[in-house]
């Protein structure tokens, strides 16, 4: 079960033997990956995806070597998020910022379909968008500056995204509703370090998710690193206990996968070991722990580590059996619907 709520990042557009995230998948049962374009440590222009038939050919190895079926993950949001990129032989794809402009959630819908099949067709079942971050602050470098947000008003995010996902459905590729509780408002970009929203965020930020779960559009979700006093005086939204299971789970009904955003980027790292940081989002609530290996560094066996840390919670009592069985349960309904 403790493989099941990993989600690791690696290098190679095939599958060596002698890659690790090989092992990660044979030995370590990992229940996700996530795919990238580029490379970022080394500034490689080219990590995962290469070409629709290379990628097609990665992710049914992939599979292969998976004991249970794989989430395999992307970030294909649209327009300047985009991973199957033009560059590599995808189509181009309009922005959040785009489509919500247009205001027109039926073509919403179908440019989210088109987005889906080209993710369906290259092997990847969980997309991890849309972006239903209200737009409370254009010049948000993140959010806003990147057209990753649907509009600045809640109604037309819910709208938009609820469209998106939808349009995902129509295809049998799952989403993921991100960044929860709210990064729209924010003034920093937590890939970068610490970012504090307590003085900026507002609750309309939870209208989109408060909609969307309630019209069970949920697939899952991903929690932000942004800090909010108001919500947890002492930990970022995707370490706090309060946020995921009170806010989330409790507040809003929430019984769905939680995803952490990448545990590797400096709001998390510059705090936190790997170790306390694993400790604090399984106790918190997180089901799939979300690592790039994609920011600063590249890390061989960061499947192994973050598999023998979570193993060792567990030995220690830290981590019931019975808090893991609940994620492995709800990660197990989300695969029973990927296409």
């Amino acid at each position: 079960m403790v493989g099941q709520m990993l989600m690791v990042g690696f290098r190679g557009t095939s599958l060596a033997p002698d890659n690790p995230i090989v092992a990660d998948l044979r030995d370590r049962h990992l229940g996700a990956v996530v795919l990238f374009a580029h490379d970022v440590p080394s500034g490689d222009p080219v990590r995962n995806i290469d070409s629709p038939q290379q990628l097609s050919e990665l992710t049914a190895a992939l599979q292969a070597e998976a004991h249970s079926p794989l989430l395999v993950a992307t970030d294909q949001e649209g327009g300047r998020v985009a991973r199957l990129g033009p560059e590599h032989g995808f189509p181009a794809t309009a922005s959040a910022a785009e489509l919500g402009a247009a205001d027109d959630p039926a073509a919403t819908r179908q440019a989210a379909a088109a987005i889906a099949r080209t993710l369906r067709d290259a092997g990847i079942n969980l997309n991890l968008a849309p972006v239903v971050d209200v737009n409370l602050n254009p010049a948000n470098p993140v959010i806003g500056a990147l057209d990753r947000s649907f509009s600045a008003d809640p109604a037309v995010v819910a709208e938009q995204a609820a469209a998106f996902v939808q349009g995902h459905h129509d295809e049998g590729v799952l989403t993921s509703l991100k960044h929860f509780p709210g990064h729209g408002s924010s003034r920093g970009d937590s890939h970068a370090g610490f970012v504090d929203v307590t003085d900026v965020w507002s609750p309309v930020e939870l209208e989109p998710y408060r909609e969307l779960i309630h019209g069970g559009l949920a697939d899952s979700v991903m929690v932000a690193h942004v800090f909010n006093a108001e919500l947890d005086p002492d930990l970022p939204a995707s370490l706090s206990h309060r946020t995921i299971t009170g806010l989330l789970r409790d507040e809003l009904g929430y019984d769905g996968v939680v995803v952490s955003d990448d545990l590797q980027m400096r709001a998390i790292t510059d705090g936190w070991s790997l170790e306390e940081a694993i400790r604090l989002a399984v106790l918190a609530g997180t089901d799939l722990l979300a690592f790039s290996n994609n920011i600063d560094f590249f890390t061989p066996d960061l499947g192994a580590r973050a598999y023998d840390a979570l193993m060792a919670l567990v030995a220690s009592g830290e981590v019931s059996e019975e808090r893991l069985a609940q994620s492995y349960e709800r990660l197990a309904r989300l695969k029973a619907r990927a296409g």
